[in-house]
């Protein structure tokens, strides 16, 4: 089975003289994460004659939240209810703001938001699917499936992840597209490597991006470039786990637990290449931060990431969960020091042709209006 076509760029000046679109974003939060930094970027960057977006949160909203509303879109907050609740909220919500599409992210919004908008009668609801996994256990699943018969797209951010919809989810082909994840490069100037052997990786440390096995690979580097280190950006729930591991494994002079960070530009640009051990990925939004930058990276062979890394140009991939084999390939990586600028720039270049945020939104849009289209 075939995916559906990827979707191309609007063409701005084909928007006049058309009523814009009323579109409802429906995600879980708008706190802190990359699902919810491309929801901030949708808000920037929408064409204001095309499209005119809201955004739901189903629980927290944060930061995030406050770069939607200074860019002129109104938020929306539900109030703790429950399952039912949420729906009905839900479909109120949808029939006064006679919305022509809803775009859920990711699956519990899925979920609640499609059942809300067949009631309210929305003309076309779209999901998207940000990550590898649609839920964690079976009944997640099923109601991800079910939910699935209730939309008119399901969106993968990767070609890996559209398989996933079709072949574990049981999406037909032909309701699956593919829009890459995209970022706003004019965030990110090309500054290339330092020549130096210092690795950073920009992630929530949490468990499945098995911070572990990459702290485990360090320490075997370390024994061939001795003057290796790791910056590592980010906060989450396995913090105290990972800084008691680097201190059993005695890696006090070799990383640096820098927390959150709101520089992350500025870090990439004091740094020689980016690495990553995830065992998940769908388009990993700080890989593409550290390319348009113009680092080389290193990167486990999971989800997308086959599908930004280019081998040997702009990078080299890993098989996850194996710290001898990501070791090797930081000490082959700090060994081709001379490579790293022209890894580099040919990483920034790819970035910029095909996963700039504004393509990635021009794309959503095109896809609104294709769909109602079909349903005229």
């Amino acid at each position: 089975m075939s995916i559906a076509e990827p979707v191309t760029p609007i063409v701005k000046s084909a928007t006049a003289g058309r009523r814009a679109l009323r579109v409802c974003h429906v995600s879980l939060t708008l706190k802190t994460g990359g699902l919810e930094r491309l929801l901030a970027d949708i808000a920037r960057y929408h064409d204001v004659l095309d499209c005119v977006p809201e955004f739901v949160a189903l629980n927290e909203v944060g930061r995030f939240a406050d770069v939607i509303r200074e860019a002129g879109c109104t938020v929306h907050q539900l109030k703790p209810s429950g399952v039912f609740g949420h729906v009905r909220q839900l479909a109120r919500l949808f029939r006064a703001g006679q919305f022509d599409v809803v775009h859920t992210h990711n699956t519990y919004p899925h979920i609640y938001g499609s059942i809300a908008a067949k009631l309210a009668g929305v003309p076309v609801v779209v999901n998207t699917r940000h990550g590898q996994r649609a839920g964690g256990n079976w009944k997640t699943q099923t109601l991800f499936r079910w939910s699935s018969h209730l939309v008119n797209r399901i969106v993968a951010v990767s070609d890996d992840a559209a398989q996933l919809c079709i072949k574990t989810d049981g999406v037909a082909a032909r309701k699956v597209t593919r829009i890459w994840n995209g970022i706003d490069i004019d965030d990110f100037n090309f500054a290339g490597p330092v020549s130096a052997p210092v690795a950073i990786s920009v992630a929530r440390l949490s468990a499945e991006k098995d911070f572990p096995t990459l702290l485990r690979a360090l320490s075997i580097a370390i024994q061939d470039i001795p003057d290796l280190v790791l910056k590592l950006v980010g906060d989450g729930p396995e913090r105290s786990r990972l800084e008691l591991l680097a201190r059993e494994l005695n890696l006090a002079h070799h990383i640096e637990f820098l927390g959150e960070r709101s520089d992350v530009p500025a870090l990439l640009t004091q740094s020689g290449f980016f690495v990553t051990a995830t065992l998940t990925e769908g388009i990993s939004l700080t890989l593409l931060e550290a390319m348009a930058v113009g680092l080389p990276v290193l990167a486990t062979s999971v989800g997308g990431n086959s599908e930004i890394v280019q081998v040997p140009q702009t990078g080299r991939l890993v098989p996850p969960g194996d710290p001898a084999g990501l070791a090797a390939a930081m000490v082959d990586m700090c060994r081709q020091m001379q490579s790293w600028h022209q890894m580099g720039r040919a990483g920034r270049e790819r970035v910029e042709e095909h996963f700039e945020v504004r393509r990635m939104v021009s794309d959503y849009e095109r896809l609104y209006r294709d769909l109602l289209a079909k349903k005229a």
